[in-house]
């Protein structure tokens, strides 16, 4: 197998692609998620450099993303689309997930909090196969993303107040490097560039498009 054969390692089937996970995901903490003297090596700085001096002087916000992996045969990955009235990122696309509470026991807890408060996914239909790298954003976010196998046969209740639609994506789709794109568009005054996904009507971006990419990474690439 060469150096980055994502076309073969994408069309793993779900048995498959969780032993892989399990063999190269751990649960320890990624170091620097509340330290300042910390820079991490994946964020919103990968595709645009610039930011990492603007976050360098946010304040620093610990957060947690589950990445629900639903374990059909094809596995699938269960995305939300934020409510479109909210203040921040309103109707984009988005993994369940939010602010590390002082009362969460870890960021695996804090994500799972998240998805049931979010979308109503049953934390029993859940298994954790670990910690991607620590992700930091423009606003001082430093996320640490939560690989999980989600049981098929479940059902949601949306919060209405943040999630206005879930939707599920072929993993194989999203792990294909030639889908991934960088994408750039004016952000108070400045070019920002990013990444990005198209999958079908549905616009991938930014945090949740990084994150699938150090996915990629972790998983995919020798």
């Amino acid at each position: 197998m060469g150096a980055d054969d994502s076309l073969a390692d994408a069309r793993l089937g779900s048995v498959d692609f969780f032993v892989r996970a399990r063999r190269r995901l751990t649960l320890d903490i990624p170091r620097g998620l509340t330290d300042p003297d910390f820079l991490p090596a994946r964020g919103d700085h990968n595709p645009d450099p610039v930011i990492e001096a603007i976050a360098r002087v946010r304040p620093i916000k610990p957060a947690a993303v589950l990445i629900p992996v639903v374990e059909r045969a094809e596995p699938m990955v269960l995305l939300t689309q934020r409510a479109v009235h909210l203040p921040d990122h309103a109707g984009q696309i988005a993994f369940p997930g939010g602010k590390i509470d002082r009362t969460d026991a870890s960021p695996l807890a804090a994500a799972l909090r998240e998805a049931q408060e979010e979308i109503g996914l049953d934390p029993a239909l859940v298994e954790p196969a670990g910690y991607l790298d620590l992700y930091m954003t423009t606003l001082g976010y430093r996320i640490v993303p939560v690989l999980a196998r989600v049981a098929p046969g479940f059902s949601l209740t949306l919060n209405p107040q943040e999630v206005e639609d879930t939707f599920e994506v072929p993993l194989g789709f999203l792990m294909e490097k030639t889908n991934l794109e960088i994408h750039s568009r004016e952000w108070q005054g400045m070019t920002r560039t990013y990444y990005a996904v198209r999958f079908g009507e549905r616009y991938i971006w930014g945090v949740t498009a990084g994150i699938l990419r150090n996915l990629h990474e972790r998983l995919f690439s020798e």
